[in-house]
């Protein structure tokens, strides 16, 4: 089945749309990841894969150029004349030569330094030329597990549904999301999620949204938990030294500095690495940046790496950023971790301002069936094409789950489940029917939370059952729940039951519905502080009966529903009758001459008079 579904995927593939693809390797023949592939003077663009792999949708025949660039080599325009679909085009990049003229450097200053300078000086300039924007956005994330143990404190790990192998070894995650996104700085955000994709999970939707990607240099911080110092904030040089390491020239003549940023302090919250800017007007060409794990408080997190490619558009004079990834190492346990998040902006749509309800408290919102687009769907939005591992991953993860959510394995697993033992009727039973998706649950007499002790009702025993059905949830939201409580105490002599009933409408505006009644002891404060296991110890122990209870029957409901973006509203009706209770026992284990205290808090040595009247 998986070898069908990985042929179909690859003739899905071959047969592509409307697309420019193949595949970028140096002058040696290794593939270069994160290429960025544009298609010049626009914004569609795109990035290559961990093999190289690329694809650039392009929509109509014709004359093309296509911009290759590269961090360290040079960029590549190349001119094709498409016929038809799809069209190949291999291209290998040469490596760039930096050059760096003769200079005077003196004891003070160096021209790495200029250049920051005039960089700093010009940031809000440049900054405000991308500080609103309409964009296509394109993230994948990816989590690797290396040497995962069998058991972590006792419990056992498994196979994570298939994601690891039998060496502890495998894709933990992997998602991918398409949105179109608004933008204004500093942090006004709106995102439609078209589609989102989670490996093994057919009903699922990725975190991979845009506002975790937003990553400006030109801000004086950057927020990583931790805010680390931008190489050009305005008080950088406070904790950066800088070298120029040499300029070269892109594709429209402009000359761009490559600027080593060297920390000056070690524990401090900054980047290591490299910063391109262009000469003259002083924008942001790219950054390839790294962060230590513990300069962002982070102690598990290795190294996390950081790579930025900004484009330039000769009808609007804009560099905008078109890709990013974001890299880490970590490990804890022995266990070793790491991951890739790769991002495409696209198709962007610069504004002078914005119609002032453009932005609201809604900052994510989903299109319709947006975690159900189909392989073709696919096939023509993804940006980055999936690398085999990853595509074997899809096919495989799909696979296991949809055979573990198929009715003969559901079934198979509820039947060893639901087996009835001998002692079920004391210690309770849980039967289960995973395909039907429905639930009930008996509690039992003897564990222990079901037996406790109070001086009100002495020994007392909790049981009760409970019923299950969310068979409509997982298309409009639907599900209802039925639970019933009964408490005897023996010293009192006397059964409480309580019930209460559930049901939610739908995952819309998550519509609630909530009733609710029956007889229970209360504590006096209502948030019950003392458990009934500290107070059973407390009582029979030290003969010291903290826990003071009064009778409560009862009969309510309670109604919320979303009424607004990040606001949900919930009220409660309750008939509530309250009666006082006295003690009826002086049991102990030990300190068996002493007495219990009243079950009257005002006075704990008066054992006739109630704590209160009757009321309701």
């Amino acid at each position: 089945m998986i070898k069908f579904y990985l042929h179909f995927t690859l003739l899905v593939s071959f047969f592509s749309f409307a697309q420019i693809k193949g595949t970028i390797t140096d002058n040696k023949g290794f593939p270069l990841s994160l290429v960025t592939v544009l298609e010049e003077n626009t914004y569609n663009g795109t990035s290559s894969n961990e093999l190289g792999n690329y694809e650039l949708n392009i929509k109509k025949t014709g004359k093309h150029t296509i911009v290759f660039q590269y961090l360290g080599f040079k960029t590549q325009k190349i001119t094709v004349n498409i016929e038809n679909f799809p069209f190949t085009q291999n291209i290998k990049l040469i490596e760039e030569n930096l050059t760096l003229s003769e200079v005077v450097i003196n004891s003070k200053d160096n021209p790495a330094n200029a250049v920051i300078r005039k960089a700093i000086a010009s940031k809000k300039e440049n900054s405000e030329k991308t500080a609103r924007f309409k964009a296509d956005f394109y993230s994948r994330g990816i989590f690797k597990v290396k040497d995962l143990p069998k058991k972590i404190l006792g419990q056992k790990v498994g196979d994570l549904d298939g994601a690891v192998d039998s060496t502890g070894t495998g894709i933990i995650y992997l998602s991918e999301t398409v949105s179109k996104i608004i933008f204004e700085k500093p942090d006004n955000l709106k995102e439609k999620i078209i589609a989102s994709k989670v490996s093994g999970d057919n009903k699922g939707f990725s975190y991979n949204t845009a506002r975790s990607t937003i990553y400006d240099f030109y801000d004086n911080t950057l927020d990583f938990g931790s805010k680390l110092i931008s190489p050009i904030a305005d008080n950088a040089f406070n904790y950066y030294k800088y070298k120029l390491e040499g300029t070269f020239q892109d594709e429209n003549n402009f000359m761009i500095n490559k600027i080593k940023v060297i920390a000056k302090r070690d524990s401090e919250p900054v980047f290591e690495g490299y910063i391109y800017i262009v000469e003259d007007s002083w924008d942001i060409y790219a950054v390839d940046l790294d962060i230590k794990g513990y300069r962002m408080h982070q102690e598990f997190v290795d190294v996390m790496k950081l790579k930025q490619n900004f484009n330039f558009n000769k009808n609007n004079k804009i560099w905008a950023k078109n890709t990013q990834s974001l890299e880490f190492s970590a490990g804890i346990f022995g266990i070793k971790f790491n991951g890739k998040f790769s991002y495409v902006y696209s198709n962007y749509e610069f504004e002078k301002a914005f119609a002032k309800k453009t932005f609201t408290n809604e900052i994510v919102s989903f299109e319709v069936n947006s975690n159900k687009k189909d392989i073709l769907f696919w096939s023509k939005n993804r940006p980055i094409p999936l690398t085999l591992e990853e595509n074997i991953d899809y096919i495989k993860k799909d696979s296991i789950h949809t055979v573990r959510n198929s009715k003969k394995y559901l079934d198979s697993i509820d039947k060893k489940e639901n087996k009835f033992k001998f002692h079920s009727p004391i210690t309770g039973y849980h039967w289960k029917n995973s395909s039907l998706k429905k639930s009930f649950s008996y509690d039992g007499l003897l564990n222990l939370s079901s037996l406790s002790f109070n001086t009100v009702q002495g020994w007392n025993l909790d049981s009760g059952f409970s019923f299950r059905n969310w068979a409509a949830q997982e298309e409009k939201g639907k599900s209802t729940s039925i639970s019933t409580k009964f408490n005897y105490g023996f010293s009192d002599n006397r059964l409480r039951v309580a019930a209460n009933y559930y049901h939610r409408f739908n995952n819309q505006n998550y519509a609630t519905l909530t009733v609710f009644g029956g007889t229970k002891v209360n504590q006096f404060n209502p948030d019950e502080p003392i458990t009934k296991f500290i107070n059973s110890i407390s009582t029979l122990f030290f003969k010291d009966n903290y826990m003071k209870l009064y009778n409560k029957e009862f009969a309510g409901a309670t109604y919320g529903q979303d009424v607004g973006n990040n606001f949900y509203l919930r009220g409660t009706l309750e008939y509530q009758q309250r009666k006082p209770l006295f003690n009826t026992t002086d049991q102990a284990f030990i300190k068996t001459e002493d007495v219990y205290s009243s079950n009257n808090p005002l006075f704990p040595d008066d054992n006739l008079t109630p704590a209160f009247e009757q009321h309701h």
